[in-house]
Order: structure tokens, then C-alpha cells, then sequence
């Protein structure tokens, strides 16, 4: 007689995502920006933040170049509805990621190591040996992240805000 079986768990299927290129300026990717520059002023200024504060991030580092042939800006959407978005700066020696964000509700689905491939991709496909990001002391989940992406600590270089800089090295792609 066979063993008895316990019955399977219905697993829910993974979210559906679709990523793709957008214009960092576009109605549709201000709104993710301005979250992502928000979270970044509340954690760095530990204090409430205000619209100036906001506003004069986004100004300071409004990502213009994330566009061809310096860059590539992404965003990623479920049913339409934007989650997230990454940028991929193009530089002589390696490409930059760059505004990294999940917005609160998408988080936990699996969708940042997804955004993180797709721009891993695109900088595969530029031609880039090698991926670099810098981050802040305080951004602990996204540090976290990184390594148990494959990323390792380098020498600073680069962006006056970060605080730890990281590097993983990017095979060309399959022909």
C-alpha cells in the first residue's frame, strides 16, 4: 500500500512584470521618481522631508543621460500600473546602475532582482564588462541585496552621495 500523500499547497503564480525602455522625463516615470527620491530624503535626513527637499534632489540628479547612447532608463509595470525602474548609465570602462526603486506595494514579489537583470542585460548587450552602483550606509536592504546578487565592494569612485560602492563583473552575452 502506498504511503499516503500529503495534499500540495496551491502556490500562487509570480507576479507578471513587463520592463521596458521609458523617457526618465515622462508623466509616467515622474511619479516612481519622486517616490524614490522621497524615500532616499527621508532615510538621509532622518527628519520629516518636505517638497523643497524632494525637489531639489530630483533637480540635482535628474537622470537625463539615461537615455541613448549614454544610457537606458527602465520601467517596469504590472497590468499596466508602474512597480518600479532602474537606470543604466553607459560609461567608457562600465556601465552604472542607478535609481533603483520598488515602489512599497510591489515590494516582496520578486520584482527587484527582475529589474536588476533586465538592466544587467542591457549593459551586457552595450557591451559592458562590468556593472558598478553606489550606495548609501543607511539603504541596508538594498546593500543586502546587492551581495546576494553577486556584487562585491570596490574603491570608491564616482557619486559624492554614496557611502560604499560595489562591482560584478558581467559575461558577454550568449551568441
Amino acid at each position: 500500500m502506498p504511503a499516503p500523500t500529503s495534499p500540495q499547497q496551491p502556490t500562487s503564480p509570480k507576479p507578471s512584470f513587463t520592463i521596458a525602455p521609458a523617457e526618465v522625463d515622462a508623466a509616467e516615470s515622474v511619479p516612481v521618481l519622486r517616490a524614490y527620491f522621497t524615500e532616499l530624503c527621508r532615510r538621509y535626513y532622518s527628519r520629516p522631508i518636505t517638497d523643497e527637499d524632494v525637489n531639489a534632489a530630483m533637480a540635482d540628479e535628474p537622470g537625463t543621460d539615461l537615455r541613448p547612447p549614454t544610457g537606458v532608463f527602465l520601467l517596469a509595470r504590472q497590468n499596466g500600473v508602474v512597480a518600479g525602474c532602474v537606470g543604466v548609465r553607459y560609461l567608457a570602462a562600465y556601465a552604472e546602475l542607478t535609481k533603483m526603486f520598488v515602489l512599497p506595494e510591489f515590494r516582496g514579489t520578486g520584482l527587484a532582482p527582475r529589474l536588476l537583470s533586465a538592466a544587467e542585460d542591457r549593459a551586457r548587450a552595450h557591451g559592458s564588462p562590468e556593472m558598478r552602483l553606489g550606495t548609501r550606509l543607511d539603504l541596508v536592504e538594498a546593500r543586502s541585496f546587492y551581495v546576494r546578487s553577486g556584487y562585491r565592494d570596490v574603491d570608491r569612485y564616482g557619486d559624492p552621495y554614496a557611502e560604499c560602492w560595489f562591482a560584478k563583473p558581467l559575461a558577454a552575452p550568449e551568441r
